[in-house]
């Protein structure tokens, strides 16, 4: 697609450097981009980046320099490319109504401009939003009810008595209601405890591929608005999940956990059961967390600690085998007996 850099500042209201009239053909990175393409620069510190960069032009933050080739300054370069690149996409022309291979129960109600993909079940009495995207293989259960504008990618699995909201995206090979992991012991043997909840997701919450989501056992599992999960995510049963949260890969969240608004967790998480978690903390990546977190609270390390605690532990890590040695060598000159 040919666009001119005029074309780009309009939708995106920037003030052009250089030649307005420059036609570009493709949006890369930095790195990738190669001559006739355009890119985004961030912030200043990799204005480095730029300089060894084959694309023709850049949108930049206002405070970036003058050179001798094009930008085009706004006030968020990202979000200014992520709008280029979705005028650049447009919409997808993915045809509706019922694969001739689909199985939908006759008692199931579809949206007008809904699409139920080849291969894919939609159970009793389910109810399926305008422009829901129900793409191949999926199976969605009985007396589930989704908002409009949802899309389930292949081999997505949601179980019976599931609610999304609307522009709810999930992607492929995810699990949306399976039994929770609850048993119990009696008489040597583990005896499993009934999965009676369901889950509820909120608008505009994106679930990468492989995740998990287990029902609650009594009562919702539920995912708060403007929540994004990632590839390889396992919440279990009876979590609360608050708004706008962020999950990266392999987070792991054990049963009747509760989370706060934009709380994030980097990759690899875990986070035990019946723990709260507050309003704005971040917990970073391979964190164990086996109490409770405070709001706004930066966590790391296992056994987590606060920030300022786990780096000063970091700090010491490495003087442990000297410090070994000096102890060692005081007990010898005090004619100490070393101790095991």
């Amino acid at each position: 697609m040919s666009l001119t850099v005029r074309q780009i500042a309009e939708w995106v209201g920037g003030d052009i450097i250089g030649d307005a009239d420059l036609v570009v053909q493709k949006a890369r990175s930095l790195v990738d981009a190669e001559p006739g393409d355009f890119t985004f620069v961030t912030s200043e510190r990799i204005a480095k980046h730029w300089a060894k960069s084959l694309a023709s032009v850049a949108i930049v933050p206002f405070s970036f320099p003058e050179g001798s080739r094009t930008i085009i300054r706004v006030e968020d370069p990202l979000g200014a490319f992520v709008k280029v690149m979705q005028r650049i996409q447009g919409p997808r022309p993915d045809s509706t109504g019922i694969h001739s291979t689909a199985i939908v129960h006759p008692t199931a109600i579809l949206g007008p401009g809904a699409s139920i993909g080849a291969y894919s079940v939609v159970g009793e009495g389910t109810r399926i939003g305008a422009n829901c995207r129900i793409l191949i293989s999926v199976v969605v259960g009985r007396f589930c009810t989704f908002g409009d504008d949802v899309t389930l990618h292949p081999h997505v699995v949601v179980y019976d008595d599931t609610i999304m909201g609307n522009r709810v995206m999930i992607h492929a090979n995810s699990v949306i209601g399976a039994d929770g992991f609850g048993y119990r012991t009696q008489q040597g043997k583990h005896m499993k405890i009934p999965q009676m909840g369901n889950v509820v997701i909120g608008d505009d919450v994106e679930i990468g591929a492989c995740s998990t989501i287990d029902r609650g056992a009594i009562g919702s599992t539920r995912i708060g608005m403007g929540t994004k999960i990632d590839n390889h995510v396992m919440i279990g049963h009876n979590c609360q999940i608050g708004a706008h949260n962020i999950m990266a890969a392999q987070v792991g969240i054990a049963g009747s956990c509760k989370t706060g608004e934009y709380v994030v967790m980097g990759g690899q998480v875990g986070v035990a059961d019946h723990l709260t978690i507050g309003t704005g903390a971040m917990l970073g990546a391979q964190s164990g967390h086996t109490a409770d977190v405070e709001p706004g609270e930066r966590m790391f390390g296992t056994p987590a600690l606060p920030a300022r605690d786990f780096l000063r532990c970091v700090t010491n890590w490495h003087k442990i085998p000297d410090m070994r040695r000096e102890i060692a060598n005081i007990k010898k000159h005090l004619d100490l007996e070393e101790k095991e």
